[in-house]
């Protein structure tokens, strides 16, 4: 599956972003999100099972964060609120044929990146 990610852009402290991946088409994987500061590795964000039963984040975006997709649109969205300068990050969306899926291993297909800046 080819997946492309685009949304990013430059928000103040507080503010909102949504990010948006579209696929190349009907997909029945798992997908996710990760992020990349400058010189740290790509750490996990949220993702989302196919039918949207189940959605997992990490700690540091729980709460502020919502991960959710359209199938019938073929695309995964990441509504950011309450944004923080260290959520700064190129962000990318991933696809799994696994679930849980967590880590970079666990995902097969990658879009590229969209970049997200928070300035304080």
């Amino acid at each position: 599956v080819q997946l492309q990610a685009s949304g990013g852009g430059l928000v103040q402290a507080g503010g909102s972003l949504r990010l948006s991946c579209a696929t190349s088409g009907s997909s029945t994987y798992a997908m996710g999100w990760f992020r990349q500061a400058p010189g740290k590795e790509r750490e996990f964000v949220a993702a989302i099972t196919w039918r949207s039963a189940s959605t997992t984040y990490a700690d540091s975006v729980k709460g502020r964060f919502t991960i959710s997709r359209d199938n019938a649109m073929y695309t995964m969205y990441l509504q950011m609120n309450s944004l923080k300068p260290e959520d700064t990050a190129v962000y990318y969306c991933a696809a799994s044929r696994y679930w849980p899926a967590m880590t970079p291993q666990m995902f097969g297909s990658w879009g590229q990146g969209t970049l997200v800046t928070v300035s304080s």
